[in-house]
């Protein structure tokens, strides 16, 4: 089985995208605790996925991420001069434009998990927590994970992305990408930087208004069936998006059909009968970013050949068609800024001229 990589450096995540119902767990504390949005000044209260609350006083002034994709969403903040270190970090190419740089200069505490004496000790004054299970959720973080006690010890505020970390409080599937805007409006609020995160998911909503707005009315049984194939988790045996990932709503939003959208949970394995079973309208091959567009291209050729040759996978609709869509799978399976650009680049292919 292969491995999951961002850009050749294996990320994993737990867990799928959050009921909305959550919110963004953003109060401002001098309200009283009555759920006002901060408006950018402080004191300022998060929540977690259990509801108890962080609050800061101040901005942060030295951060730790824990994987590639709060990372991602700092540095799009404009905090990225804040962070100071960073596990699971992204491989070089991996992020788009200028951020690949700023994110190639963040010191890799950890190639995967952050060691808990390396994390405390760090100088950090907050810890921001893409994975962790909390309360009854299954206890404490990824791997060795200091209890709350001892971050406290050690000065730092840990707090966490709860479109990925509460994903088993989900009542049911998710359909929107409300979650990771709430996530980028707390992240701004904490970090001072409001006004950013409201232009990010004002742009975000944009584009997923307009593919509402444009195939949104589509019925659902004239909607295409899609698979999401993950050649990086191995082609064995297939891992599978289900009802409760963020690809989930991705693919919603873009007006197709999840054929294993009555899975709960994250993800699961299937067998290729299974597979077979759904017979996709369309596949999207799942590769994680290589770093440069011919090393992708090249991932992908991959991809589709093994699909074309296998023989479990030749005779499915999609393959005999050729509708395959080459979309990167970080930006559609992991929280964050780009899952809007999934949904119109998906939208775009499956409804040619009505998306613009």
């Amino acid at each position: 089985m292969r491995s999951r990589v961002w850009g050749g450096t294996a990320v994993v995540v737990l867990g799928g995208l959050l009921a909305a119902g959550c919110g963004s767990g953003v109060k401002d504390a001098s309200d009283g605790g009555s759920g006002k949005a901060a408006s950018g000044g402080y004191p300022v209260s998060v929540t977690d996925c259990t509801g108890a609350e962080t609050t800061f006083s101040e901005a942060p002034k030295k951060i730790v991420t824990s994987n590639a994709s709060s990372l991602e969403l700092l540095l799009r903040l404009g905090a990225g001069d804040k962070v100071i270190g960073t596990g699971f970090p992204p491989g070089k190419g991996a992020l788009p434009g200028a951020l690949d740089a700023q994110a190639q200069k963040v010191s890799v505490l950890g190639k995967g998990v952050i060691p808990k004496e390396k994390l405390l000790g760090s100088g950090a004054d907050l810890y921001i927590d893409t994975f962790a299970a909390m309360g009854g959720m299954g206890g404490g973080g990824m791997g060795d994970a200091p209890t709350e006690e001892e971050f406290k010890a050690a000065g730092i505020k840990h707090i966490y992305l709860k479109s990925t970390a509460c994903a088993a409080q989900r009542k049911g599937p998710v359909t929107d990408l409300s979650a990771v805007e709430a996530d980028i409006t707390s992240l701004g609020a904490v970090t001072g930087t409001s006004a950013r995160a409201k232009e990010l998911v004002a742009g975000m909503k944009e584009k997923a208004d307009a593919v509402r707005k444009a195939v949104g009315g589509t019925p659902e049984g004239k909607r295409p069936s899609y698979f999401f194939f993950d050649y990086e988790a191995g082609t064995k045996q297939p891992t599978v998006i289900c009802n409760r990932q963020v690809a989930n709503a991705v693919i919603t939003l873009a007006g197709a059909r999840n054929v294993f959208a009555d899975c709960d949970g994250d993800r699961k394995q299937v067998g290729w009968e299974d597979v077979i079973a759904k017979n996709p309208d369309w596949i999207q091959l799942g590769i994680r970013n290589r770093g440069s567009a011919a090393a992708n291209k090249k991932a992908f050729d991959e991809a589709q050949q093994w699909l074309e040759s296998n023989p479990a996978t030749k005779g499915l609709k999609a393959v005999k068609e050729g509708h395959f869509l080459r979309i990167g799978s970080e930006r559609t399976t992991i929280a964050g800024v780009e899952n809007a650009d999934t949904v119109e680049a998906i939208a775009k292919t499956l409804y040619p001229g009505k998306v613009g």
